[in-house]
């Protein structure tokens, strides 16, 4: 048993409300598009750079980059000293340095056994436990998203404080957010935490074959004891929705109507909105080429899902437009050759590329799957290639072209927009309750769509929805 400590982080607050004025034309701009609620809340903050008179370039930069924090904090709270989670959220901060620095303290394993899975390490702190599970495991997962250990403790033990998520969502789970907003902590039942171990070798398989598969990444599952207090079991998610400053709307699409609708975002209400399946009518996904392989993919995640008896489990959707540079600069050839990277983890050491051009017949009647349009002429790539089996090794494993972006896994661009795109909430069991809740919704909402039915079903129709608003 080890005893690791971490210092906590103090943040003190402000409680000067001081109106400030907006001195630069683009604060102004700014300023004007936000609603009033909002101006008022950046009106009363008070930060010791913000409220200094402007008398240099520096300074009023400094008070236009703080303006911009305080608007995308909209949403989020921060957990500072005074909220009710500030001491939660301390002691698993600390207890996850602890529990990092172990994992980077470790031989990196490569391949798994048995006893990863099952690996438990608990390890005491003042006043509290941290129970770690399979950390090899999800070391593994973190590393096959090219994230070394050192970058995960940076982010989930930076000095910022965590964030509270708040939303229009209706689980009972707490939501924290790293302060950069990259990772996801959420609390857990026992029940699901169990079911996510007891499935974890075939969430493994699943994404060692599908190494783009949309599911949702964890990283790590904890239980944090404090004796006599509370007792909480949480898991690390890698977020969908980031980065998310420019994201536009968000969806929770399960590909029902009942009860799928929500009110759009009012004047005054500082939570972040998750819009649903029917507000999301008359609108499309437009990927262009990527189109086959999202429908595609789709349809592997949920017959996994399916497979595991879940239902009730959703695609988060988050779309924001694409500048213009960045529409171009994502066919360069150069780009093209780190996109080609990085969908392949090719050893930076050497300096073949491969060519990713799909078959060009794709009405073959084979149910493997098929792959993006997308490619790279050969005559753009002056490098070998570097074998068939490669190219293979692409396809059956339904790899697609990632872009050069943060969060490549979970992001696709359309002609016009860059979609965020994930599967989530994949723990609803379809057993004796959720047998008696179909049987009840089916009296209560006759002919009617809704989430609570056979894992078979919820599958099919949740690929029907994707196919039917893919373009």
């Amino acid at each position: 048993m080890q005893q690791k400590q971490g210092a906590r982080t103090h943040t003190h607050t402000h409680t000067h409300t001081q109106k400030r004025h907006i001195h630069s034309v683009g604060e102004l701009l700014y300023y004007a598009s936000l609603s009033s609620p909002d101006k008022e809340k950046i009106a009363e903050v008070s930060l010791p750079e913000m409220e200094e008179e402007i008398t240099s370039p520096t300074n009023r930069r400094r008070r236009w980059w703080h303006l911009r924090q305080r608007w995308k904090m909209l949403g989020v709270f921060e957990i500072n000293p005074e909220h009710e989670f500030f001491y939660l959220t301390s002691v698993i901060k600390e207890g996850m340095q602890a529990a990092i620095q172990s994992s980077m303290d470790s031989p990196i394993q490569e391949t798994l056994t048995e006893e990863h899975f099952k690996a438990e390490e608990t390890q005491t702190h003042t006043g509290f436990e941290m129970q770690t599970f399979a950390a090899p495991v999800f070391s593994k997962v973190r590393r096959s998203l090219d994230m070394s250990e050192a970058e995960y403790m940076s982010s989930i033990c930076s000095v910022g404080c965590y964030l509270q998520f708040v939303s229009n969502s209706k689980s009972r789970a707490d939501f924290f957010v790293t302060n950069d907003r990259r990772f996801f902590l959420k609390t857990q039942s026992e029940r699901e935490v169990r079911f996510l171990l007891t499935n974890l070798h075939r969430y493994i398989e699943h994404l060692e074959k599908y190494p783009h598969s949309l599911l949702v990444r964890f990283l790590g599952v904890h239980r944090i004891l404090v004796p006599g207090r509370l007792k909480k079991y949480f898991l690390v998610m890698q977020s969908v929705f980031y980065p998310d400053e420019r994201i536009k709307s968000r969806y929770d699409i399960k590909g029902c109507e009942v009860g799928r609708w929500t009110d759009p975002e009012t004047e005054g209400q500082h939570i972040i909105k998750i819009l649903k399946d029917n507000n999301f009518k008359g609108q499309h996904i437009e990927l262009g080429g990527e189109k086959s392989w999202f429908e595609r993919q789709v349809e592997v995640d949920t017959a996994f899902l399916r497979s595991l008896n879940v239902l009730d489990y959703s695609l988060l959707l988050g779309h924001q437009p694409l500048h213009r540079d960045e529409q171009d600069r994502k066919h360069s050839l150069a780009n093209l050759v780190i996109r080609t990277k990085k969908s392949l983890h090719f050893d930076e050491h050497e300096s073949g590329v491969p060519l990713l051009k799909p078959p060009t017949d794709c009405n073959d009647g084979s149910t493997r799957p098929q792959p993006s349009s997308e490619e790279i002429p050969l005559q753009e790539i002056r490098h070998p290639v570097r074998s068939d089996s490669e190219l293979r090794d692409f396809h059956e494993h339904h790899r697609r072209l990632l872009p050069d972006a943060k969060n490549a896994v979970h992001v696709i661009d359309g002609p016009q927009l860059r979609y965020f795109v994930g599967i989530i909430d994949i723990f609803t069991v379809y057993g004796c309750r959720k047998r008696l809740e179909n049987l009840w919704k089916r009296l209560r909402y006759p002919g009617r769509a809704f989430s609570t039915v056979s894992p078979n079903k919820y599958c099919q129709r949740f690929c029907r929805w994707i196919q039917e608003h893919t373009e």
